[in-house]
This record gives C-alpha cells, structure tokens and sequence, in this order.
C-alpha cells in the first residue's frame, strides 16, 4: 500500500485514490492544507494498485523534440477573457466539436478549486483564467477514462504533476486522450487561498460572487486580481501589491513538492503545454500589444496535428525554444524554497492574513535593489546590442 512518509514525496494527484478497486485510499488535509492519501487498513486487499499508479514512483521519461511558438487567439473577447492568450479555448472546441469532452479547473460556489468535465462550449468560460490554487482532481482520472473506453475524445487539462498523475493511471497510451498542461510556478495551499477569500469578505462585509486572478483592464503584464461582491463593490489590486499573490510569488505558501517538482522539464507528457510568454517584448516585439501572448510548446505529433488543426483562428509565430525558456524558467526550474515558510504556516491561524503576509512577504532592501540592479543590466545590454548574445551564452549553458 502507498503511504508518504516525506511531504515532498507527494503531489497530490490522486492517481492512487482513483485506483484503488475497494474506495481504501481517501485523500485528507494536512495542517497546511494540502491533501495527502491515507489507507484503512481494515478494507485494503493490498493489491498495490495505489503504488502501482504513484507518478513519482515511477517516473516517465520523455524522448521528445518541443517546438516552442508565440500564440494569440484572433478573438479579441476570448483573448481578453483569457490568462495571457486564449489558446486553451481554441483546443477545447475543437474537442467538443468533435463530440469530445473537456476536463479542466473550476471554481465551486465557494471559491474553492476542483477538476470537472464540459461536453459544450458554451460552459467553457469556467474553465478560463488562472487559478492560483491546488485544484481538486477527485475521480475525474476515472471518469476520464470511462469516456475514453467508449471511444470520445478527451482534452484533459492540469499542472504538470496533475497530467503525470493521470497518464500513470490510464497505464496506457490512448489515441482520444489529448492532455495540456502549463507552466506551473507552483501550487498554493487551498487552506491559505480560503483564508484570503474569508479575509476579503469580511473587509467588504459581503460574500464574493466573482472572483479572477487575472483581470487586464491595466494589461495583461499589469493584471490584476479582482473581487465582485454581492454588495456591487469590488477589489481589485495589481498582483505585485496584492496579499495573495504577494504570498503565492515570495513562495511562502506552496506545497512541499513544487520546490523539488520532478515534472519541470521540455520534455513533457503532455501533448500542448501552455504558459504566458514572458519576455515577448525582448523576442517578438511586433507581437507585444499588451493585451496577453501565449508561450506553447508542441510536444508530441498529437499537438502538432492540434496546432495545424487550430492555426488558421490565431496568429502564430514559431521561436527559439531556448531563447523563449530564458525568459520562463519556471518551465524547467522548481521555484528556491522560502526559509519563512514554515513560520509561515505556523502563524497561519493565529494572525489577521494582512499580517501574516506583511510579516512573511515583505521585500528586503536588498531585493529591491537588486531587482533595480537587473533591470538596469537589461537596460545596458539592449543600448550595446549585446542582449541577444547574452541570452544565447546563457541559453548554452543551461542546456
């Protein structure tokens, strides 16, 4: 039977719980927040399905050659509506239209995030925007799997770890499992994301009736995170300046196995994976409107068909995988353990979650200035014209 004995050794993808013939393996909430899977031992047959399926047990390695292309979908309305380029939509129709089905996350009526399934377009607007927060895969790895037994397609969605939890249950390759994942900076915990949610509540003194991660009234680099209420009035704060994201980007507040995450690579299992284009300015400059551009890197023949499938409703651009990973590293490299975290989550139900946050996230002198100082590097090398140079030393060097 699968048990964990290291945080770090578990991403939560419930492959085993979705496995597990006698409903032995639930998934339970730790004091962060996070879910774990625990066994009852009173119905377990150890059959070891549960660490047969365990992603991390037995890691996959892909033999494969990504193309990396800048995307933005032609649809103005969808674009805007969406995390950077809209994309993901134009995937997921083409799903549907083919009689498919489309697993991706939601926000339930109360704010907190699970996976579910649409057959129809017009529910796919749940499925847009971010969702800075450990979604909930309950059986949707089963059910994933009982509409592929019946021959429909399946667009699948999730983080990296989500996708290598799903492809280790399946146990085999299905010709209809379609599967994008993204460039994951980490996933925080759902007990934080909760408190934040109650925190804005009271300071509104109302409950939210909508709430996204990234708005782009201010642009798409600007966003911002934004809570309509049932009073009529609404927050809105740009990421760096709000609480949340303050704590979600000083990494305070991520599960233990995103800072030694073992899915960060090019070589993906995902057919499509999905990500903002950071750095679109420095590489594309003529596709830099501010308005959200999407980084995709095709990695299989299943998202090579997709893209050509797709191509004539976006404009797309093929660029240096590498030169674009500079400017996305959180694409290959788990994000440095934050050594408040631990006082973090300590103090998570004891204090107000402004000062938690303010205590734990502040900046420090010296990281202002040396983000000033890199800035200003940038600056330098693009006045000399040594900045792509650079880049492609670096580039080397990584690889």
């Amino acid at each position: 039977m699968i048990s964990i004995n290291k945080k770090h050794d578990c991403t939560g993808c419930y492959a085993c719980y979705n496995a597990c013939p006698t409903q032995s393996v639930s998934m339970e909430r730790d004091k962060e927040g996070f879910l774990y899977p625990e066994v009852d031992l009173d119905t377990c047959i150890d059959c070891d399905l549960c660490k047969q399926v365990c992603s991390l047990l037995h890691l996959k390695y892909v033999n494969n050659n990504p193309v990396a292309y800048a995307c933005h979908n032609t649809d103005e309305k969808i674009r805007l509506e969406s995390s950077s380029g809209g994309i993901f939509t134009l995937i997921a129709e083409r799903i549907i239209n083919n009689n498919g089905v489309v697993f991706g996350a939601v926000f339930d009526d109360d704010f907190n995030v699970f996976h579910s399934c649409v057959t129809e377009k017009d529910k796919l607007w749940a499925f847009r925007g971010s969702k800075y927060v450990q979604s909930k895969i309950g059986l949707t790895y089963s059910q994933a799997k009982e509409f592929l037994q019946q021959g429909r397609q399946v667009l699948f969605s999730g983080t990296p770890c989500q996708i290598g939890g799903l492809k280790s249950y399946m146990g085999r390759d299905y010709d209809n499992l379609f599967c994008v994942d993204i460039v994951c900076h980490g996933v925080p915990s759902p007990k934080v994301w909760q408190k934040y949610v109650s925190y804005r509540e009271q300071c509104a003194r109302s409950s939210a009736r909508r709430i996204a991660f990234r708005r782009k009234d201010e642009g798409w680099k600007r966003y911002s995170v934004s809570f309509l209420f049932k009073n009529d009035t609404e927050y809105r704060q740009t990421f760096h300046k709000d609480l949340y994201m303050r704590a979600f980007l000083k990494n305070v507040c991520l599960r233990p196995s995103c800072y030694v995450c073992r899915f960060k690579s090019l070589h993906r299992q995902s057919d499509i994976t999905l990500a903002d284009f950071w750095g679109i300015q420095m590489i594309l400059p003529e596709m830099d409107d501010d308005k959200g551009t999407s980084l995709v890197f095709v990695n299989s023949d299943k998202g090579r068909l997709m893209l050509e499938q797709i191509r004539r409703k976006m404009v797309c651009k093929k660029v240096d995988i590498n030169e674009a990973v500079f400017y996305n590293l959180a694409a290959v490299k788990s994000v440095p353990y934050n050594p408040k975290r631990e006082k973090f989550f300590a103090e998570l139900d004891e204090l107000p979650f402004d000062e938690l946050v303010r205590k734990y996230c502040a900046d420090s002198l010296g990281a202002r200035l040396k983000g000033k100082v890199k800035s200003g590097v940038v600056l330098m090398l693009r006045k000399m014209g040594m900045l792509d140079m650079v880049k492609r030393l670096a580039s080397k060097v990584r690889v």
